[in-house]
């Protein structure tokens, strides 16, 4: 990946939430949501993120957006070290980082109309002093907004209760585009919808990155979803990431034992194939996120583990252009 052309680097990125020695005093713990996180996204591309619920995909991607203030690491967005940045300067590089949420139904402020929605970050920043616009260019660029998503300028007056699931989902989209950002960070934005308009949503996001040059860090458990919108994928795993390559390099050639028992769950359309398939089946639970990890993370349900795999901690390392793999069996231990 060429370095000139990162849009956002993330290195070492953790988030850790500490537990328990409340009122009653209970035994103190901490939870690791995110345990040592490195990627980087080219200007342009989308990088999908997949794995277990709990794994740490949402996390992550708020502690990118700093709604969580990340317990360790690094996030460079424009050359700029979000961690370290004062609460205005924060503000003013939030203005090239957007997030569209999962739920379309809490998502949105019941109180306010779809087009005060949209002109929300707008005024936010204006307010502020970050941003110049009249009111006239307010209502201009929400109505240019709603039509981008596919939705009525005619309809800025109504309140979310009067829209279909898709279409507050579309409102999410125009509040996020509002600002002009560069990225766009989406947290499962189609699995609370329907499979008919799930397809419709990811249409429109491929149509406004190639008009906008929008780049995406987009986040699904749906293997078929993640497949289908990212030029990248990353597969986590209790916090970490234990895969990162090319989206068809991937799917084509899974390494990581995790990754290919999650593609061996995924159904396939062609029932000639799917009959010939073998499935992986894991055994066990997936380990207590508050533990400390002496070896693999994914130690305790991995068919192909070795001695070695219980002593050490496998490195993300490249095993191939662009194919990057955390596990034994295809690097040693430093």
């Amino acid at each position: 990946m060429s370095d000139s052309n990162v849009l956002l680097d993330v290195r070492a990125l953790k988030m850790h939430f500490p537990f328990g020695g409340g009122l009653l005093g209970g035994q103190k713990g901490v939870i690791h949501a995110v345990d040592g996180v490195d990627f980087a996204i080219n200007s342009g591309e989308t990088l999908g993120i997949v794995g277990e619920s709990g794994c740490g995909k949402s996390t992550t991607a708020r502690a990118i957006a700093q709604l969580y203030k990340p317990t360790s690491g690094e996030v460079v967005l424009n050359g700029e070290d979000l961690t370290k940045l004062s609460p205005r300067k924060l503000i003013e590089a939030r203005k090239n980082m957007q997030m569209v949420f999962q739920d379309p139904y809490a998502s949105l402020n019941p109180r306010m109309t779809a087009g005060d929605i949209i002109a929300e970050p707008l005024r936010i920043y204006m307010a502020r002093g970050l941003l110049q616009m009249s009111r006239k260019e307010t209502d201009e660029r929400v109505e240019l907004l709603m039509e981008k998503v596919g939705l009525s300028r005619f309809f800025k007056n109504r309140y979310p209760h009067e829209f279909s699931g898709g279409q507050r989902q579309r409102i999410g989209i125009a509040r996020a585009l509002a600002l002009r950002p560069s990225l766009m960070l989406c947290d499962e934005p189609v699995s609370a919808l329907d499979v008919s308009i799930q397809a419709q949503i990811l249409n429109l996001f491929k149509d406004l990155q190639e008009e906008f040059g929008l780049t995406y860090l987009f986040i699904a458990h749906d293997l078929a979803v993640i497949q289908y919108i990212s030029t990248r994928v990353a597969v986590m795993y209790l916090g970490i990431i234990a895969e990162i390559s090319g989206s068809a390099d991937l799917y084509k050639n899974p390494l990581h034992p995790y990754t290919q028992a999650l593609l061996s769950a995924a159904p396939i359309p062609d029932p000639a194939i799917e009959k010939k398939r073998k499935r992986i089946i894991l055994t066990g639970d997936v380990p207590s996120p508050d533990k400390e990890r002496t070896g693999c993370y994914f130690y305790d349900r991995c068919w192909k583990r070795m001695d070695k795999c219980a002593q050490c901690v496998p490195k993300l390392k490249e095993v191939g252009p662009g194919h990057k793999v955390a596990c034994f069996l295809y690097h040693d231990p430093d």
